[in-house]
């Protein structure tokens, strides 16, 4: 049971159950965890391994590095956990894993994608080896590898692709998405409170990565108010995420790709023609042009940025638009990258008032993620009252309809548009934006006009004679504290 003053594991029930079935097999498992960095893929399996499993495990994080770099870090690997084999390439290191798993160890291999760089890249044909060895007497192997890596494209490469050697090797794999809201909110009710601007405030900022909220936790800041949360994690030299998205997110990205995610950060939604017209400001005639290949770079092989579309268009359609995927790149990049690199040179009160300022202004497209996010969870979980046919999602068109959602109910054949607005008094102004836009949307998609219309109006608190006045009006009102209630 959790307590107040101590961190526990929280969430990945589903997660932890997998990887222990894994484990239970006792015999040659070849795992893949794949997940963006910090979502806690390294502390899944720490949960996962019992005292036996553990004294028998090794684990070797590769280096951005050469050949030489890398085995000079996996030598240093096996000193630290005891044991008197080293490997001289990258041939050997292979072998040396076949052998450990043959006498029972289990090996985990973090930041596993580096294998795909060319210089590095035989490593997997010498593995291809061993893996087929292992799994030709499978069941007198007790011992296994654990691949864990957070470049979708990269290690889809290594182990997806036909033409790869390892391809269709693995036994077993695992995808780590985000702490789902449920497990968010047993960290704050456990260990600060579930006020919903709080709620908003931390989901915006850190979304579903463990990793944040303990650092949040250990520095004793995430039961206290904004300023000295940002101020204590982020405006200090010692600040534990002060560099993270620089060392994790930002290192590999230069140029034209740094401008796209600083254009996207500022102005969410953007469609191609946009972002190249921002980018024709900056840029030597045709460049801009070249836009259609930095979005698909950071589209597929970083997945930093996605493209959405309105409810029940095409995937072809023209009316996509673009996001950060990730809310702590989106945060760092939108509010607080400057005026944390300004802290010596302008008064710290001043920059801290800045970024927060600027944060407020994300978190309404952040408010909107949040509550499409829990309609969807409430329904899996069969709470509320609107049992979800289709994911949620908003509605555009090429003029000026804008809904922030659309919810669909086939069984019982009904259809909730939504308002969603952080600051509760802009809620009654959007009502008739609302209200048209639905019908703009009933007009394109006819088949809905017989169906039961709801409209609803969400912010993140909303008082109660604001509230009866919007019931007034024929709307149904939620905020997050309806929105969380029984989860």
């Amino acid at each position: 049971m959790p307590t107040p003053n101590s961190w526990s594991f929280y969430g990945r029930r589903s997660e932890l159950a997998q990887l222990r079935a894994i484990l239970d097999r006792r015999r040659w498992f070849f795992l893949q965890i794949s997940g963006r960095r910090r979502i806690g893929k390294t502390t899944l399996i720490q949960e996962a391994l019992n005292t036996e499993e553990r004294a028998r495990t090794l684990y070797i994080q590769i280096p951005d590095s050469d050949p030489v770099g890398v085995i000079a870090a996996c030598n240093g690997y096996l000193e630290t956990f005891g044991m008197s084999d080293r490997v001289s390439d990258l041939a050997d290191l292979a072998k040396l894993i076949g052998r450990l798993a043959e006498t029972g160890r289990i090996i985990a291999i973090d930041e596993f994608q580096y294998f795909h760089r060319k210089q590095l890249s035989d490593f997997c044909s010498f593995l291809q080896a061993e893996v087929d060895r292992l799994s030709a007497i499978s069941s007198a192997v007790k011992g296994g590898l654990i691949v864990l890596g957070s470049l979708h494209a990269e290690m889809a490469a290594l182990l997806e692709d036909r033409s790869a050697p390892l391809f269709n090797r693995t036994t077993d794999r695992l995808d780590l998405g985000h702490l789902d809201i449920g497990s968010i909110l047993e960290i704050l009710r456990t260990h600060a409170d579930d006020n919903p601007c709080r709620l908003l405030f931390l989901w915006n900022l850190f979304e579903g990565v463990p990793k944040f909220y303990r650092d949040a936790f250990e520095q004793g800041v995430l039961n206290t108010d904004r300023r000295q949360l940002l101020r204590q994690m982020f405006f200090s030299s010692s600040s534990p995420l002060r560099g993270e998205a620089d060392n994790w997110f930002l290192r590999e990205l230069r140029g034209r790709y740094d401008m796209v995610l600083q254009h996207l950060a500022r102005h969410p939604g953007c469609t191609n023609a946009d972002i190249e017209a921002a980018i024709a400001q900056v840029s030597r005639i045709g460049e801009a042009k070249q836009v259609g290949g930095y979005l698909k770079i950071l589209t597929e092989r970083y997945r930093m940025i996605e493209r959405k579309l309105p409810i029940f268009a095409p995937t072809k359609a023209r009316s996509g638009r673009y996001y950060i995927r990730d809310n702590f790149l989106r945060a760092w990049l939108s509010a607080l990258q400057r005026p944390v690199a300004a802290t010596a040179f302008r008064p710290l009160e001043e920059l801290l008032a800045q970024a927060d300022e600027r944060l407020a202004t994300v978190e309404g497209f952040g408010l909107e993620s949040l509550v499409g996010q829990l309609y969807e969870e409430r329904s899996r979980l069969g709470l509320g009252d609107f049992p979800l046919s289709e994911r949620i999602c908003g509605y555009w068109d090429r003029g000026d309809v804008e809904i922030d959602l659309v919810a669909l109910d086939e069984k019982n054949s009904r259809i909730r548009f939504g308002t969603c607005r952080r600051d509760p008094d802009k809620l009654f102004a959007s009502l008739g934006g609302l209200k048209s836009g639905a019908e703009s949307f009933l007009n394109a998609h006819g088949k809905y006009r017989g169906w039961t219309i709801e409209f609803v109006a969400i912010a993140p608190a909303i008082p109660a004679d604001l509230k009866a006045r919007l019931i007034a009006a024929d709307m149904l009102v939620e905020d997050l504290h309806d929105l969380t209630r029984g989860m």
